[in-house]
This record gives structure tokens, C-alpha cells and sequence, in this order.
């Protein structure tokens, strides 16, 4: 009898368990569909729509994978290709293709930064140092100077994974790719996301520095060098993480 009843709640207990993660899984779910269903989440960040420091002014615009203008996509691609092509090498043509699939996926997610041409006294500095060209953009509208690919996914916990940050060389070094990393944790923290995750070519010293140095990123526990070391040696990138909470730590960041 006694056996029974420790059966019983042993069963009991299990029960209890499954359905604690799967309303927990449900939860997640939730979550991540709800982020990726708003169509403008600069609408609740009107002080980050556009940037004015460092003698640049630019303003930023949402977008999404399955709404880019042919324009968008020559412009995406051309960008990636002046940025990229030197750190991921030989993996490049491979990778670029990777890339053009990733860049009209329905839940890809996109801030777009326009130079605007009514600043006029920036405008006039720029162009009096040389910096300020656009020969990438081909559209209408203002020139395009630089893109944020972002995507509210599952790594452990809810995250906002940051596909890409392209800027042009002319806007670079002015403190604008710090601002909008700041405006990505914003959004991630007010959808409820655990943490800001990003993969880094390994040969991108420069943004690895940016990241781990400025912006205090960490090499995250699912990066393959944290994973199996030996194995980590191999791969050309790493995986970082900034964790927002208790758990996201837990899972993302700590050694344990």
C-alpha cells in the first residue's frame, strides 16, 4: 500500500513537471510570436528614430524580409559583399548565398538608416571632409547608409538574434553602430527577450573588439569554442551574448 501511494505522487510529481515545461514552452512561444507580429517597433522608441552626433545625421525606418524593394535587396547585397567578403575569405560566395536566402525570410526583421538630405549644415561638413558618397544606393528616397537584420528567436531562452550590422565606411567611427545596438537591446528587453545574441567571424577583429570590448558581449556557452574547445578551433566564428536575466545567463553566458 505504502509503495502505491509513493507511486502514485511520484507520477503525480512527473505530471506536474511535464506540464510546468510545456506551459513554459507555450510561454516562449508566445512570446517570440508576439515580437515578430509588430510591424514598427521604432514606433516605442521615438528618441532612437533618428541619430544626430559626431557631425552625422541619419534617421532610421523598420522593414521586413518579405517587404524589401528590389532596390533594398542590391543595396543589402552590395553592402555585405564591400563589409564581408574580406573576413569571411574563401567561405564568402558560399556564404553570400546563404546570406541572399536569410534576407527575404518572412521573420527576418530590418532597421534601415537614411542619411536625410535636409541636413544642411552636417550635410556641408561631410562633404567638405570627402566622407559622405552613396554610390551604393540606387532607390528612391533618401540614401540608404546602413541596415540592422534582426530576428526574435529561441537559443536556450527568447532572443533577439542580430543577423547583420552593415554600415557604410563613410558612416562609420562616429558612434552610430553603438546606438543601434542599444536600440536592438531596448526592443529585445521590452518584448520580453532573455538576451541579444550575434555570430562574429573569428578574422573580424575589429568587430569583435566592438562587440566584447564597447559593448560588453561575451562568448556565448552554445559558441562552438565554448562547446568543445577542440572542435571551436576549427570554426571560423563565435557566438556572443548579452543575457538579461537570471535564466538567459544561466544558459547563455555562465560556465556552469
Amino acid at each position: 500500500m505504502e509503495s502505491n501511494k509513493k507511486l502514485d505522487s511520484s507520477n503525480k510529481e512527473k505530471k506536474l513537471k511535464r506540464k510546468e515545461v510545456l506551459e513554459k514552452k507555450k510561454a516562449v512561444d508566445e512570446a517570440v510570436k508576439a515580437a515578430s507580429a509588430i510591424k514598427d517597433h521604432l514606433a516605442s522608441f521615438p528618441p532612437f528614430c533618428q541619430y544626430d552626433r559626431n557631425g552625422l545625421f541619419v534617421y532610421l525606418e523598420s522593414g521586413s524580409g518579405e517587404q524589401l524593394s528590389s532596390a533594398m535587396k542590391r543595396y543589402i547585397q552590395d553592402l555585405l559583399k564591400v563589409n564581408m567578403e574580406g573576413p569571411y575569405g574563401p567561405e564568402w560566395p558560399t556564404e553570400e548565398k546563404v546570406k541572399r536566402r536569410e534576407m527575404v525570410a518572412p521573420e527576418a526583421r530590418y532597421i534601415f538608416v537614411r542619411k536625410t538630405s535636409n541636413a544642411n549644415t552636417n550635410e556641408t561638413l561631410s562633404k567638405a571632409e570627402g566622407e559622405m558618397t552613396f554610390t551604393r544606393w540606387m532607390g528612391d528616397g533618401d540614401p540608404v547608409v546602413g541596415f540592422v537584420h534582426y530576428r526574435f528567436v529561441i537559443e536556450e531562452v527568447p532572443v533577439v538574434y542580430v543577423y547583420e550590422l552593415q554600415l557604410e565606411p563613410c558612416v562609420q567611427g562616429k558612434g552610430l553602430g553603438k546606438f543601434l545596438m542599444q536600440l536592438i537591446e531596448l526592443i529585445a528587453r521590452k518584448n520580453h527577450m532573455g538576451a541579444v545574441m550575434l555570430t562574429v567571424q573569428k578574422r573580424n577583429v575589429l568587430a569583435m573588439r566592438f562587440y566584447t570590448s564597447k559593448l560588453r558581449y561575451t562568448i556565448s556557452t552554445i559558441s562552438p569554442s565554448r562547446v568543445d574547445p577542440l572542435l571551436g578551433v576549427e570554426k571560423s566564428y563565435e557566438i556572443l551574448c548579452k543575457a538579461f536575466d537570471h535564466e538567459a545567463k544561466a544558459k547563455l553566458e555562465d560556465n556552469s
